[in-house]
């Protein structure tokens, strides 16, 4: 291998000089022949995108990249550098392609990044609908609970409450469940719209048994019984079948009617 792949297979090291030059850091014992590489001012067009840099002649093309990564946000593996025409290897050197001081670059992005972040951009719309339409859902059920909450604290004072509460109460309820089952959710929303889902379950239960509660209420109430404490006696014993005697001041009729 010569000196010059060498130097291309060896990680570099580069610090910045006074003025603005980056240079090749310096090791204890090296010569200075590196001290002083010409620096190349080289513009690099990414879309409608420019970008300036000064570097030295001996900067590699994945260099180069690390430094657009931090001005594009796009990571090293996922650029495409192109000098006249033709794609740049990483552990080349500017100064071994040809490049000159006031060269021009062109850096593009690999079609399967593009489309990977065009996904996680969709992905990333559809859970943030979702999640604003569970809120909205979740508006409608604070509003019931309220009303559930309305009447069981009703029932528990012991008032009477009318049946059909409890039906349209349940069905509004089931409304919102229906919504919830219609939306498409992934990552966050489906966290969130299953919470909602037991949420609305949770007050459905508690319909039911305040329903319940309510009709062992009115059925208490029908089936009253009057309980009197006076007590009759009989001489004769527990079911006497001996009539009463008939008073000496009470008059008695003998004389019978005859019906035809």
């Amino acid at each position: 291998m010569n000196p010059v792949e060498e130097g291309m297979n060896k990680e570099r090291e580069w610090e910045m000089r006074p003025g603005g030059m980056l240079v090749q850091k310096r090791e204890d014992g090296s010569d200075d022949d590196n001290i002083n590489l010409p620096l190349y001012k080289i513009k690099v067009s990414f879309g409608s995108s420019f970008f300036d840099f000064t570097v030295p002649c001996k900067f590699t093309f994945g260099e180069l990249k690390k430094l657009l990564a931090q001005e594009t946000g796009i990571e090293p593996e996922d650029q495409r550098l192109f000098f006249r025409g033709r794609e740049k290897d990483d552990a080349e050197t500017l100064l071994m392609a040809g490049l000159k001081d006031h060269s021009k670059l062109w850096l593009t992005e690999r079609l399967a990044s593009k489309e990977k972040k065009m996904e996680e951009a969709r992905k990333k719309d559809e859970i943030s609908k979702a999640c604003a339409a569970i809120a909205e859902v979740r508006v409608e059920v604070d509003k019931l609970s309220q009303r559930v909450s309305s009447l069981e604290a009703s029932l528990y004072n012991g008032a009477k409450v009318d049946e059909k509460e409890f039906i349209i109460l349940t069905e509004l309820l089931m409304v919102q469940l229906l919504k919830l089952d219609s939306i498409e959710a992934n990552g966050e929303a489906k966290i969130q719209r299953k919470n909602e889902v037991r949420r609305v379950q949770s007050y459905v239960d508690t319909l039911d048994a305040l329903k319940a509660r309510n009709s062992n209420t009115y059925d208490d109430c029908g089936n009253t019984v009057a309980v009197t404490t006076n007590w009759e006696t009989f001489d004769s014993g527990v079911g006497s079948l001996t009539p009463p005697p008939v008073s000496s001041s009470s008059k008695v009729d003998k004389e019978w009617e005859r019906f035809e």
